[in-house]
Parts: structure tokens; sequence; C-alpha cells
């Protein structure tokens, strides 16, 4: 063990050398692939490690507060609104004589397809680029909902409600939170919880525009009318432009992979068959980040534990309305609620982002994260203890205010446990892992409400699966931050001055010359 420190000293010196001969600033190149990605599908992204590359990268500022206003108005609409389906239940329902549990396969399906679409999503980008991928979603969506107008059977509004405005959403959202993460480097954490109001935007703004729709036009005139509102993703993806390549400078570094001709004329020579499962293996390897799922801890944890969560922590905002209405509330006070929670929200999100962007936050980001979805799971059972009103706005404050810093943060825990390099495909595995739970959560809730009668087992079941999977996550950060700060550091190989090994392209480095290199902090240990 002390001969390979020794020779990872030696290797580590001599690669430092090598670098410093050949004119790369190491510091600067890992800078410029951290802050100047240019956006998939404007530049194809060259198999191989480049050159260091020159430019200001990511604005942080200028251009990125149009891109943020956006993507706030993009979550606004897209986000938000299978929460707002609440309030066409009842109408639903009469008109097709579905039950609770089949009626609440709509916004379930939404919902689920809105996530479960991240990879046929980022192969979009890549080949599209983000601004045309989130107006395809816009487009997809405002005819999604306009056509649901016109469906005469509830499996006909699982395909166009569902399916395709779900699909839609998806086109737009992920890759507005992709762009924006590009934009946003220093100021990324308070970029997100910016971006974050946009959901808190739409529950405010969605209810009331969707109850004025309803009495006026009925759910039918409502979809259609709403369709066109959709279509404003695709103004949206229009200022998304993305960011310019950057001008290359000294010579490529070396890669020793094959070039993407090589590996195409490998393919042709084992036939059509594994040319085509070659391809799609490596298809799911870029955009579903399995590598990471089984080589992360961190992100393994994080995504079982936001999978489990999400298995409750959409139902309560589906099933406030109908769970007010049928204890007498008026409709108009119902979809009020939504709205509050709305605007509690919008208030919260941009003190968070500014807090929770300063330095000492961190690493900790997700200890408030899990701290912030136990008292969101917690809160559920307040539902419990009444049908008022006055009730039920304690309850959407309290929930509301947790919402607020848990959607502020879960991107940018993301974020913080993987490379944003690898964000859109780790986004795209989680987002595939979500959709499960997002799909059966509602129909669960809605058997529940079948079999017994009442909603209040519905929260009772979403505030012990949220508050558990917080404490999951808790636990298990704890433990893995525990263990990396017990993992003893790698002694100095230059005590075992007897065992280094020289190495033959380079001379012996004098005295003098260690002494000026430690000083300079150059002279540091890495394993082999």
């Amino acid at each position: 063990m002390t001969q390979r420190n020794g020779v990872g000293g030696v290797r580590e010196r001599y690669l430092q050398t090598e670098a410093c001969a050949s004119g790369l600033d190491t510091d600067k190149h890992q800078e410029a692939n951290n802050h100047g990605e240019v956006e998939p599908g404007s530049e194809h992204q060259q198999p191989h490690a480049t050159a260091a590359v020159t430019g200001d990268g990511a604005p942080d500022g200028g251009w990125g507060w149009v891109v943020l206003t956006a993507t706030i108005l993009v979550l606004a609409l897209t986000l938000a609104f299978p929460s707002c389906v609440g309030i066409f239940y009842t109408d639903l329902q009469m008109e097709f004589h579905a039950t609770n549990s089949e009626t609440s396969w709509v916004p379930s399906i939404m919902t689920s397809v809105l996530h479960a679409g991240g990879p046929f999503c980022s192969v979009l980008v890549e080949r599209l680029g983000c601004r045309a991928t989130i107006m395809l979603g816009g487009v997809l969506s405002g005819v999604g909902m306009a056509a649901s107008s016109f469906t005469q059977s509830i499996i006909e509004l699982y395909i166009t409600a569902g399916v395709i405005t779900g699909l839609g959403f998806c086109f737009s959202f992920q890759p507005a939170v992709t762009i924006l993460g590009h934009y946003f480097v220093r100021r990324r954490a308070f970029a997100n919880a910016m971006s974050s109001t946009g959901t808190a935007l739409g529950l405010c703004v969605l209810p009331f525009l969707g109850n004025y729709l309803h009495i006026e036009y009925g759910w039918r005139g409502s979809f259609l009318i709403l369709g066109a509102v959709l279509l404003n993703c695709c103004a949206c993806g229009a200022v998304m432009r993305p960011l310019k390549p950057q001008r290359p400078r000294g010579p490529p570094l070396i890669n020793h992979q094959p070039s993407l001709s090589q590996e195409g004329n490998d393919k042709k020579t084992k036939g059509f068959l594994k040319t085509v499962s070659n391809y799609v293996l490596s298809a799911i390897k870029k955009h579903m980040a399995f590598d990471q799922f089984c080589n992360n801890p961190k992100y393994c944890v994080y995504s079982i534990g936001i999978t489990w969560m999400m298995l409750g922590f959409v139902v309560p905002l589906i099933y406030l309305v109908p769970y007010a209405t049928a204890h007498d509330m008026e409709p108009s006070q119902a979809a009020m609620l939504l709205s509050i929670l709305g605007v509690v929200n919008i208030v919260i999100r941009p003190p968070i982002g500014l807090i929770f962007s300063m330095p000492w936050f961190k690493g900790r980001h997700i200890y408030v994260f899990a701290s912030a979805l136990l008292v969101n799971g917690l809160s559920n059972s307040i539902c419990c203890i009444g049908a008022t009103f006055p009730v039920l706005v304690s309850y959407v404050i309290i929930y509301g205010l947790s919402m607020s810093l848990v959607g502020s943060l879960m991107f940018t825990v993301l974020m913080d446990i993987v490379e944003m390099s690898r964000f859109p495909s780790a986004l795209g595995l989680l987002a595939i892992m979500e959709s499960v739970t997002l799909l059966i959560g509602p129909p669960l809730a809605g058997i529940l409400v079948d079999r017994s009668g009442q909603y209040s087992p519905v929260f009772y079941a979403c505030s012990a699966v949220v508050a558990s999977s917080a404490v999951f996550l808790m636990a298990s950060f704890y433990y893995l931050d525990k263990r990396e700060k017990k993992q003893p550091s790698l002694p100095d190989p230059a005590t075992y001055t007897d065992e280094m090994v020289v190495c033959p392209y380079r001379d012996e480095p004098k005295e003098e010359d260690q002494i000026k290199a430690s000083a300079n902090g150059a002279d540091h240990v890495t394993d082999v």
C-alpha cells in the first residue's frame, strides 16, 4: 500500500509537470467545463475531451434573467397544472359515470408521463436543442388539452389529457430546468428557487382561472381555452437561446477512446442486430444515469427517497378540493385554498433562494430539504381535524411553507450530488423512477376513498409516506457523510522515499524544487 501511494505521488507530480509544459491550466479547464457548457443540440458535443476554453461561460445574469423569467412561466403552466384538475373532478365523474379511482387516473397519468418522458426529452434536446424541444412541448400540451374537450369516454381522456398533454409538459419542463442550470452557476441556488416560484404562480392563478372558466363555459369549454393558454410555452421556449460555443485554446487532451467514426466502422462489421443493441445500450447509458445510480451512493439514496416521497406528495393537492366540497364548502372557497397555497409559495421562495445560496449552506442543502419534507408530511394530518375553512387555511399555509423549501431545494440537492454534465441524465433516471409512484399514488388514494367513503384515510396515508421518506433521506445522508469523514487520509509519499519509484521520463526533482512546490501547494497525493 505504501508503494502504491508513492507511485501515485510521483505520477501526480509527473502529470502536473506535463500539463504545465503543454500550457494547459487544469483549473481553468475544469471551470470552463462547469460554467461554459453549450446547449445540447446547438453544438454537437465531441466524444473526446476538448481543450481548455476561453470566454465568459455561464453569464450568471444578462440574458440569463430572461431565461429565468421564461422558466418561471413554463413551470407555472406545466408542474402546477395537474393539481388544478381537481376543480373539474366532480364534473368528470358525472359526465363519464366514473368512480373516484377511475377519475383520479387523469391527473395521475398526466403527472406520471410528465416525469417518465425524461429519456425521450433528453434525446430531443440532443437532436433539436432546448429551445425547439420546449416549443414542441407547448404545441403537444396545447393540442392535447384542446382535444380533451371533444372526448366521449374516460379512456379517451386518459390519452388526450393524460398522455399527450403530459408528454408536452415533459418536453417543456425538463429542458427549461436544464438550460437554466447552464446560465447560472454561482447563483444557481437562487435561480432554482426563483424558478420554482413558477409552480407557486400556477397554483395561485390557475385555480381562479379554472373556476371562472368552469362557471362560464363548463369543463369542455374550459379545457379548450386552457389548451390555448398552454401554447404560451412556445413563446417561452423561443427566448431560451443557447449559449454561444467558446473558442478552444491549446491542443486537445489525449483521448484513448475510439472516435465515433471508428466505433461506427466496427459496428458495421458486427451485424445489424448487434449494432442496434449496442446503439440502444449506449443511448440508455447516456440518457439514464445508471452508472451514477450504481456508483454514487448519494444519488442512489436520493433517488430512492424521492421516488418513495412522490407516492404521497402530490395526492393532497389533487384531493383537497374534492375533500372540501364533499363537506359542503363552496367551490369558490375550495379553489381559493389552492390559490392561498400558491401565494404562500410566491412570498416564501425568493427569500429562500437568497438564504440558501449563502456559502455556509453548501453541503447542508439535503438536511434542510429533509427537514422541510418531514414537516410537509406531518402537516397532512391537520386536514383530518376538520373540513372547515379556517382549519384548511391553516393546513395550506403550513403545507405551503414546507412545500416552498422542498420545491426550492429539490434540483439544487441533485446538482450538489452529481456533476452538471451528468445532470440531464441523472434527472432523466430520477424522473422515470418518480413516474411509477406518481402513476399509482392517486388511484390508490381513490381506492381508499371508494372503500372507506371518506377522504381522511388518504391524508393519513400521505402523511406517513412523506414523513418516512424524509427520515430515510436524513438518516442515510448523515451516515454517508459520517462514513466519508471517517475515511483515513492518504499519507504523504515523501515519507516513503526509500520505496519511491523514479519516473523514467523526468529527472529526480532537486531539494529546492520540492520545497518550492510544497510552498505553492502543488505537491499533493492521489491514489493510483
